[in-house]
């Protein structure tokens, strides 16, 4: 069996590690109290404001528990909003506040320019390139876990 450390697994998960460390630097040189997942959390309640929380703890790649700790600490930051749903007592809507907005306002250029240097001197061939073999490694993934779970 080859090393860990040999694998291409390793050095994605390697890559995810240093990219997010240097993107919260970066990011937290302009909003101290943020974690990488609290800026997805935000950045995603932007732009889908109907989401649940399930949906955004699926697209943040985290658990429901963790997504309920995080929105605590959010609200307790007064970053998000949460009211009683109108409709279902026992659902709450959640909105990013005035403070959470200009949270965004803050770090959405940050954001952009980690990306951008982070991708510094990647081809957009070797990022297509890199994307399909990503996304084939998914595909398979996701079979074989169809697969074995038929079994």
């Amino acid at each position: 069996m080859e090393i860990p450390s040999k694998t291409i697994f390793y050095l994605i998960e390697k890559a995810i590690k240093e990219y997010r460390k240097f993107a919260l630097k970066n990011i937290r040189a302009q909003v101290s109290d943020i974690t990488i997942d609290q800026s997805l959390l935000l950045a995603f309640k932007q732009k889908y404001p109907e989401y649940s929380q399930q949906e955004i703890a699926e697209l943040i790649f985290k658990d429901n528990a963790s997504v309920t700790r995080m929105i605590e600490s959010m609200v307790g930051k007064d970053y998000l909003r949460r009211e009683i749903h109108a409709a279902d007592r026992r659902k709450y809507d959640l909105q990013i506040t005035e403070k959470g907005a200009a949270v965004l306002a803050l770090i959405g250029p940050v954001i952009i320019a980690n990306r951008e240097e982070a991708l510094e001197g990647i081809s957009e061939e070797a990022l297509e390139n890199l994307e399909t073999t990503l996304q084939k490694i998914i595909t398979n993934c996701l079979q074989f876990q169809i697969n074995k779970h038929d079994d």
